[in-house]
């Protein structure tokens, strides 16, 4: 259900869903701008209203970034995704092997996923999961998420040890990961 309301001197427009599973009021906020609130099916609706104008603030935040960072569009419309999967697992590959000549870290298994809400992960087991969009970003934001990941082989957190790790090999990371929230992983 639509809704508007009127806060600070500005309209805020959001799609009000009820939902029997949700415990609690959760606000989303889309790239595209939209916001929905989704509310537990017995709240009052005044309730919800109350939480969007407490969250003005951190609504209007989320949608300037999305506005000053657009998503960018990665696979070519109607592109194969097994086909982006087995380009992405050669790179890589090739990339990993590159980069643990500083590490010398050893790995179980390198997997492509089709990830829309993360570029990578590492796990206990040592394997490694990337996103096959990796293919498609500028070669520098590739080689640190393929760093960064292979360095949680050593330190499964993000320490000051951990980044020391990731400067050894890329040493502008900090500069790199900004750049990286320019991008969508979906």
């Amino acid at each position: 259900m639509r809704k508007e309301l009127r806060y600070a001197h500005a309209k805020i427009e959001y799609t009000l869903r009820r939902s029997a599973r949700a415990r609690r009021v959760r606000i989303t906020v889309y790239r595209d701008g939209r916001l929905a609130v989704t509310v537990p099916h017995f709240l009052n609706e005044q309730i919800a209203e109350r939480f969007v104008k407490e969250k003005a603030d951190w609504i209007y935040a989320r949608q300037e970034y999305f506005r000053r960072f657009p998503q960018y569009s990665f696979a070519p419309h109607g592109a194969r995704v097994s086909t982006h999967t087995h380009a992405a697992r050669d790179l890589v590959h090739s990339r990993l092997a590159h980069f643990n000549q500083w590490y010398n870290f050893e790995y179980e298994r390198v997997t492509i996923k089709n990830h829309t809400a993360q570029w990578g992960s590492c796990s206990k087991k040592r394997n490694l999961n990337f996103n096959y969009r990796i293919l498609f970003l500028p070669e520098v934001i590739r080689d640190y998420i393929i760093v960064h990941e292979l360095c949680h082989l050593q330190e499964l957190n993000h320490s000051r040890k951990f980044w020391d790790l990731v400067k050894k090999a890329i040493p502008t990371y900090i500069q790199i990961k900004k750049e990286l929230r320019k991008y969508s992983p979906s």
